[in-house]
């Protein structure tokens, strides 16, 4: 049975190739311990569950379908910045906003191809 081929890593400027599923190579996974971490130890436990869900029914509206006048409920709180491990800013009621699945897919398709790093 043939295997799937290899992809690139997914750090900007890598040319190396990895196993499918994989996202960095040995090089560059310490990195990027927020992609690699479990979402427990990323802070999404319990208690963000309880929180996310209490501010979706304050805000239940997707903020970005409503900048383009469209009227869609929110399924998601995203962070508009993303707080990378911070946990003062993860906590931080006003870096959350409410989107729709396909507006916060988009969202974070955008940050993770066009990162910003701090060496």
């Amino acid at each position: 049975m043939p295997r799937s081929p290899k992809v690139p890593c997914k750090h900007p400027g890598c040319p190396a190739l990895v196993e499918p599923g994989k996202m960095f190579c040995a090089k560059h996974l310490p990195m990027h311990k927020e992609y690699t971490r479990p979402s427990q130890e990323r802070g999404y436990t319990y208690e963000w569950r309880k929180a996310s869900k209490a501010f979706l029914k304050e805000h239940p509206l997707c903020a970005e379908c409503q900048r383009k006048g469209r009227l869609i409920p929110a399924t998601v709180v995203d962070h508009i910045v993303p707080h990378r491990g911070d946990r003062t800013l993860f906590w931080d009621r006003s870096n959350w906003q409410p989107l729709c699945k396909k507006c916060h897919d988009e969202k974070t398709l955008r940050e993770e191809t066009n990162p910003v790093y701090k060496y």
